[in-house]
């Protein structure tokens, strides 16, 4: 399988950042380390972010035909972004939602996400395992 990993908005500034809440590595070490999870089992695994809430469109739009499904942390995006919700909607690829903190044990605002309802499932408050979970929902 071909998993297309997509990163939104702040989350380049995973391992600086808030520390306590999204861990202390980089997301080019967490990339490094769920490509080598995916090749271990067989598969293929390509990395994508922006804080663009359109490239993020676009990367979800461009998956169709070329992944057999993305793993999209859509960060802050994920409780407003109708844009990314719809083209989710606008293609066959499964889509899972992640996100490496708890949202529910944090402010009100992060406790509705508009994706979810037109993705495969969604997978919170594991860390960075959350993307490795994510991965292995497409392949177990």
């Amino acid at each position: 399988m071909k998993i297309l990993v997509i990163n939104g908005v702040n989350l380049n500034l995973t391992g600086r950042r808030e520390k306590h809440v999204y861990g202390g590595e980089s997301l080019a070490e967490i990339n490094g380390e769920l490509s080598a999870f995916a090749r271990s089992e067989g598969h293929e695994a390509d990395f994508f972010q922006s804080n663009l809430e359109g490239e993020i469109c676009t990367a979800v739009q461009n998956a169709e035909g070329v992944y057999d499904g993305i793993v999209l942390n859509a960060g802050a995006y994920s409780h407003y972004s109708y844009a990314i919700r719809d083209a989710i909607a606008s293609v066959s690829v499964p889509v899972v939602e992640v996100h490496m903190s708890n949202v529910f044990a944090r402010e009100g605002f992060r406790h509705t996400s508009v994706l979810t309802e037109v993705c495969k499932g969604e997978i919170l408050g594991f860390g960075k395992q959350s993307y490795f979970l994510a991965l292995e929902s497409f392949w177990r």
